[in-house]
This record gives C-alpha cells, sequence and structure tokens, in this order.
C-alpha cells in the first residue's frame, strides 16, 4: 500500500471514529497549542463546526466547572512531553456543559522532540449522571429512617440500610448471605407466610404488618413492604423490602384500647366491653345453638369496709376479689368489674349445672381467701343459662334477680333464677 493510500485510510478511520478526536501543536508558550485538527465526533460533541476550531485553542471549550486543578496538572504533563488522561466538565458552543473523559498522548518526530498532541475524547455526561444519580439513590436508602432490604431471587440477603442495623441489632456483614427468616419471631402463622410467597411469586408486592425478634430478643412491629424486581425477561430476580418501625404506634394503640376496654382498679374487663364480648357470644350461642351463661357476684357487706377503714382499704380488696376470681376462671371465661362491688362472668360453651359447679368454685375460693386488713369476706353468687333467642336485657335482669336471691336468703351463695 502506496503512502498516500495509507494516509487516506487512516484519516477516514479517524474521521469515522465514534469518540472525538482533536489534534494540536505543540507549542506551550502563550496562547498554547492550536488545533489543527478535529473529527466529525469533536464536532457533534462540542457543538462547533470544523473552521471555528481549527486555529483555536482547547481553552474555547473550558467554562466555569472546568477543573482548575486538573488543568495544572495537564500543563506539566505538557511540559513534561507525559500522556495525560483526566476527567471534567467541558462546554459546548451553545454554553450547556458536558462531561468528557479524554487522554492526550504527545505525537515526537524522528529526534524525539514532541511536535504534536493528539487527544481522544468521549462524551460521558449520561454515564456521570447515572452514576450521580446511583449515587443519590443510595445515600437516600442509607439514610433513610425506613428499613431497606434487598434479598436475591432465592431470598437470601444481599444488602441492608443502616436502619435496618439499628432496628434488629444485626451488623450488615452479619445479614449479608442470611435469609431474613433469622428476624422471624413466631408470632405470624404457616399461612401467613404462604399467602406473602403466592402474591410475590404472582409478581405483585405484599403489605402487612410484621411482629420481628431483633438479636437481642426483643420484639419490633414493622409496618412492610415488599417488591418482586424483573429483568428484561419478566423474572424475577430481586426481592426489596422496605419497613416502617411502628413498634411505639402499636403499643400506644395497644395502651389506648386497654385503657378503653380494662377496668382501671382491678385490671378486668371494664363494662363496655363485656356488653359488646357479650353480643357477640350472644349472637353465636343463637345461630349455633350453644350454651351460654352469666354468673354475677357481690362481695357481702362491702359498705362497712369502706366506712370503717376507708376507701383505700375497700380498693385493695376490690382488687384482691378480682385476683381471685382471675385465678379461678378458665381462659375462655370473661369477667368483668359490673360497678362498685359488683362482678360479672360471661361462661360461654357452658350449661346451666356447669355454670353453677364454677359459681360454687368462685364462692369458695373467695372465702378460702385472706384479703387486706379485713381478713376473711364473702359473696353472694347468682347464675343463669341463656334461653333460646333471649335478648341481653332479659338475661342481665334474670341473673341480677338470682343475686339479689342469694342475698335475700342470707349471703355467701349460689343461686340460680327461678
Amino acid at each position: 500500500m502506496r503512502d498516500t493510500e495509507y494516509l487516506q485510510l487512516l484519516e477516514t478511520a479517524v474521521e469515522q471514529s465514534f469518540n472525538a478526536v482533536v489534534i494540536t501543536t505543540a507549542e506551550l508558550d502563550l496562547p498554547g497549542p492550536t488545533i489543527i485538527y478535529v473529527n466529525a465526533a469533536m464536532m457533534r460533541m462540542s457543538g462547533y463546526e470544523r473552521e471555528e476550531l481549527l486555529g483555536t485553542t482547547p481553552r474555547l471549550l473550558q467554562g466555569p466547572k472546568t477543573d482548575r486543578a486538573m488543568l495544572q496538572r495537564l500543563r506539566e504533563a505538557l511540559k513534561a512531553g507525559e500522556p495525560f488522561d483526566a476527567i471534567t466538565v467541558n462546554y459546548r458552543k451553545d454554553g450547556t456543559p458536558y462531561d468528557v473523559e479524554w487522554n492526550l498522548s504527545p505525537v515526537r518526530n524522528e529526534a524525539g522532540s514532541v511536535t504534536h498532541f493528539v487527544s481522544i475524547q468521549r462524551d460521558i455526561t449520561l454515564s456521570v449522571e447515572e452514576q450521580r444519580q446511583r449515587r443519590l439513590l443510595s445515600s437516600a436508602i442509607e439514610m433513610s429512617s425506613d428499613s431497606v432490604v434487598i434479598t436475591d431471587a432465592a431470598g437470601d440477603i444481599e444488602y441492608v440500610n443502616q436502619a435496618f442495623e439499628r432496628y434488629t441489632g444485626y451488623a450488615r456483614d452479619a445479614a449479608i448471605g442470611q435469609n431474613p427468616r433469622l428476624l422471624k419471631s413466631g408470632h405470624h402463622s404457616a399461612q401467613f407466610y404462604r399467602n406473602m410467597w403466592d402474591t410475590l411469586t404472582r409478581g405483585e408486592t405484599f403489605r402487612d404488618t410484621f411482629l420481628d425478634k431483633t438479636r437481642d430478643g426483643d420484639h419490633r412491629y414493622v409496618e412492610q413492604t415488599i417488591s418482586p424486581i424483573k429483568d428484561e425477561q419478566g423474572r424475577i430476580v430481586r426481592y426489596v423490602s422496605v419497613g416502617k418501625d411502628i413498634t411505639r404506634r402499636v403499643k400506644h394503640e395497644q395502651e389506648l384500647e386497654r385503657i378503653a376496654n380494662t377496668d382501671t382498679l382491678t385490671g378486668l374487663a371494664n363494662r363496655l366491653s363485656f356488653d359488646r364480648r357479650l353480643e357477640l357470644e350472644m349472637a353465636r350461642s343463637h345461630r349455633y345453638q350453644r350454651p351460654l351463661s352469666l354468673i354475677m357476684l357481690d362481695i357481702d357487706h362491702f359498705k362497712p369496709v369502706n366506712d370503717i377503714h376507708g376507701h383505700d382499704v375497700g380498693d385493695q380488696v376490690l382488687v384482691c376479689f378480682a385476683n381471685v376470681l382471675r385465678e379461678n376462671l378458665r381462659i375462655t371465661d370473661l369477667c368483668a368489674r359490673w360497678g362498685g362491688e359488683e362482678f360479672i362472668v360471661l361462661a360461654p360453651e357452658t350449661a346451666l349445672a356447669q355454670a353453677l359447679q364454677l359459681a360454687e368454685k368462685l364462692r369458695e375460693a373467695v372465702a378460702a381467701t385472706v384479703f387486706p386488713v379485713v381478713g376473711h369476706v364473702t359473696t353472694s353468687v347468682g347464675v343463669i343459662e341463656a334461653r333460646p333467642n333471649e335478648l341481653i336485657v332479659s338475661m342481665i335482669k334474670r341473673v341480677d334477680s338470682a343475686l339479689y336471691q342469694a342475698k335475700a336468703e342470707g349471703r355467701d351463695r349460689v343461686r340460680e333464677a327461678g
């Protein structure tokens, strides 16, 4: 191949190159190296025509955001005749900045003197912006107050943020490679997890409140959203979980509910919560024709306790009485303070004969207990079984009547409604 053909081929290759190419003189004195060649890619990248670039210096492309420290290093490299590479900000003809990655190489003659510089440049604005966005997103996730966990398709942890470390007690290195089941508290049923995986494997987002166990054994309520991440073929490749620790809110709500449904003095159910439960059990009893009984108790001669010993002692007696009832009832029974020294027990799935036995057990337990200051006290007890389709108001009236009968007959006894 002749030299002219070779030069034409080389020029065509450079002209059609995807990367921008700039050739300058090696003049270092002001005004500095002069541009003697640019290819089409350089014109597209900078917005300048060839005639506007030839004869000027590369300073034409510099602006406010161009790295001054980089320029100083460049001048030192030019003086030393050394290659140089960097990333900086240049400016187009219309004044818009762009990020450019470039390297510069000296061209020497046969005597070894530098005669020209060749610069290969690539517009990396999109790449830099993507990196900036990734850093911004990573920083936001890392600084988020919500726990973030990323797992692979098998569910093994690949990433956790600082919030996860704070609320679980697991350091990042200890969590990565583990499965999120290390947080299982045992509170959720197998069906709960089946529903979760059925939702996720369908490619849908799963949302629910989890009760997690931390590394130190504490329990935390977490409002969690788990989303599947798919590749271009639609296959699930990862799961991203974002969780908000709502333990304080849940416990506050539980405390409000407890206050709303509990007698402050005795810790038993209050009348409002008892009424709600009674309505439910009555409806169930009627629907399925199952037995249901009520037991009403009254502390005998309670007024003299307050009159003689004062209300503080009276309160102690009420608390002790409530504890005796609580300790002698079944888990299915509900005991409430009905008012003053009256208490009531709801006994589902309990016919009258069983209810009478339970009532007698309670009466004996009270009689055997030594109460604060006053020693022994007794209780009168009324018992009824609900009639078919009986109204609640009728039940309360009948059990109250049975209690009155027990007191009228001398107290410290159990009576059923006549």
